[in-house]
């Protein structure tokens, strides 16, 4: 059912003191609340409910709750317990009156977001770029000249190895089996792990011959429990193991230069990415790309890019992207070396390094292209950007679009953190001006 709206209350609490009266309205959060189409979420994400049942989480709330996760690099569980004990969190999500119990279950926060998809944390990115308009964070102007890269967003894998993976696969296979009901001839559970920490031992002594006969004897044990589960495996339970099974057999039989290498049971669709970085020769994760503002560096295009395709042949979906949240395609937009051959007509590309028509405004705008790695380091440090945490390739999507909005609301927040200060600042600034000599007082005659 369609939820109802956020701190609706049919009146007012003579026993209670309502948050407007309890908070500093100069307050960055405070100003932020009132800036956001809140309407417009409600009205989007509304159509995504049924019309009868048990009436849903207010939307603002779960729009709300997701922008300070974001904007403060936070988990689901740590935003929805900071959001109990802050007052301007509880108003920035629509409450009328301080409320002493968690909002909500934290694993509602992944059923929102299964919920509203890829299309509906573009639809949330799209609001900030409006706020960030609205505040002058960003000028309309702005949009039409954008710095564009690509990055790799890490996810949460351990750096994989043959013999971590072969013991990752046997265990993961041994634990299906056991959830069925199969008995196993062996688990191997003791000796993969031991064979396993010798591996190590000896890798880091450099005895590789020693190490790469653990690593044969852990192979075995996994190709032993493969077999073993396919000739014990009911036929009504084929369909629920076929994608592990797969999986470890394609770990079991995956050489060292083969292409779509499985590197993590748990999230297969990971990639081995080289960023040409001395100090990170592969990193392993999926691609992304950024496009900002080549003045105020404000977001206005994130989306993934899986697959690892090749950085020039991603401009014009990223491109399409933020014509899409900004309502306007970019006239200019400045990307590196690694761009040659995008095939975009629709918009002007310079590439750096670029000599032949090259003006004086291009070129300064060219060494501004550096600045969307910045942009890059803020959101890996300050957002969540650096790791994801969600499953499969929809949350690797939906974890860097939402990176991008908390990137901006943090822009915004310390825009409308100095706003004030500065009006006083300017008042003050005049009321202390000395008068003009036209304005003197003459002395008065005795």
């Amino acid at each position: 059912m369609k939820p109802r709206k956020s701190g609706s209350i049919p009146q007012a609490d003579m026993f209670r003191l309502s948050l407007e009266q309890m908070l500093n309205q100069r307050h960055a959060l405070y100003k932020l609340a009132g800036q956001i189409d809140w309407n417009a979420a409600e009205m989007k994400f509304g159509e995504l409910y049924a019309e009868e049942g048990r009436p849903g989480i207010p939307i603002r709330l779960m729009v709300g709750l997701h922008f300070l996760k974001h904007t403060y690099n936070l988990s689901d569980e740590e935003v929805v317990a900071q959001w109990a004990e802050n007052p301007y969190w509880q108003y920035f999500c629509g409450e009328t009156y301080f409320q002493h119990h968690l909002p909500i279950d934290p694993s509602q926060m992944t059923r929102f977001r299964k919920r509203i998809g890829d299309a509906g944390c573009e639809f949330m990115l799209g609001l900030t770029v409006k706020v960030g308009i609205a505040t002058k964070t960003v000028s309309s102007a702005s949009l039409a000249v954008v710095n564009v890269d690509t990055t790799v967003q890490e996810k949460a894998i351990a750096f994989p190895t043959d013999a971590r993976l072969y013991h990752k696969a046997r265990a993961t296979l041994v634990r299906a089996a056991r959830h069925l009901g199969i008995t196993l001839r062996q688990s191997y559970e003791r000796v993969s792990k031991l064979a396993l920490a010798k591996n190590g031992r000896y890798a880091h002594a450099r005895q590789m011959q020693r190490a790469k006969r653990e690593q044969k004897r852990l192979r075995t044990y996994l190709g032993r429990v493969i077999r073993d589960i396919e000739r014990k495996l009911p036929e009504e339970h084929k369909t629920t193991m076929a994608p592990k099974l797969e999986l470890a057999k394609r770990i079991l039989t995956q050489q060292r230069r083969d292409h779509g290498k499985v590197y993590s049971m748990h999230a297969p669709e990971v990639e081995c990415i080289a960023k040409g970085k001395a100090h990170k020769p592969y990193e392993f994760g999926i691609k992304v790309g950024i496009v900002s503002t080549s003045k105020e560096s404000f977001v206005v295009g994130m989306k993934s890019l899986p697959g690892n395709p090749y950085d020039g042949h991603t401009l014009n979906e990223c491109l399409k992207q933020t014509e899409r949240l900004t309502g306007t395609l970019p006239k200019e937009a400045y990307v590196d070396r690694g761009y040659k051959g995008h095939g975009v007509t629709d918009t002007a590309v310079w590439i750096a390094g670029a000599k032949r028509g090259v003006t004086t405004a291009i070129r300064k705008k060219l060494k501004r292209r550096n600045a969307v790695e910045p942009v890059i380091g803020h959101m890996k440090n300050d957002g969540r950007l650096g790791r994801s945490f969600l499953k499969g390739s929809t949350g690797d999507s939906i974890n860097a679009i939402l990176c991008g909005a908390g990137h901006n609301l943090r822009k915004i927040l310390r825009l409308l953190a100095l706003l004030c200060p500065r009006i006083l600042a300017a008042l003050l600034h005049e009321f202390t001006k000395p008068l003009p000599a036209s304005f003197a007082f003459a002395p008065s005659r005795m």
